[in-house]
């Protein structure tokens, strides 16, 4: 995200990736702050965030639901839970006010 993207508050996602060590490991940049979220055949199952992007996305692929997950998409941010909070707010607005599948235990 360049300076004026910054600024303005825009929100550059990463592509849809796999969700594996390999891509995590290659395309996360670690020690980061971020938001994240996995998907299974077009399906949203959990939308996470953490100080350490890299490292949360690691810790949710020995969650036995996430790691059902096929692919992944990830913002770095310092605004974690603001942006979190968004992201379930609209999902929930769209979903009949359910949570991705993983997020309801």
């Amino acid at each position: 995200m360049n300076k004026k993207e910054e600024e303005k508050g825009v929100n550059i996602w990463s592509e849809w990736l796999d969700f594996n060590l390999s891509s995590i490991t290659t395309a996360v940049i670690a020690n980061k702050p971020g938001v994240f979220k996995v998907h299974a055949n077009m399906k949203i199952l959990f939308i996470g965030s953490g100080i350490d992007l890299q490292q949360s996305l690691k810790e949710s692929l020995s969650d036995p639901c996430i790691n059902k997950a096929k692919r992944f998409s990830f913002l770095v941010t310092e605004n974690t839970e603001q942006v979190k909070d968004q992201l379930l707010r609209e999902y929930r607005e769209s979903h009949g006010g359910n949570l991705p599948s993983c997020m309801e235990r």
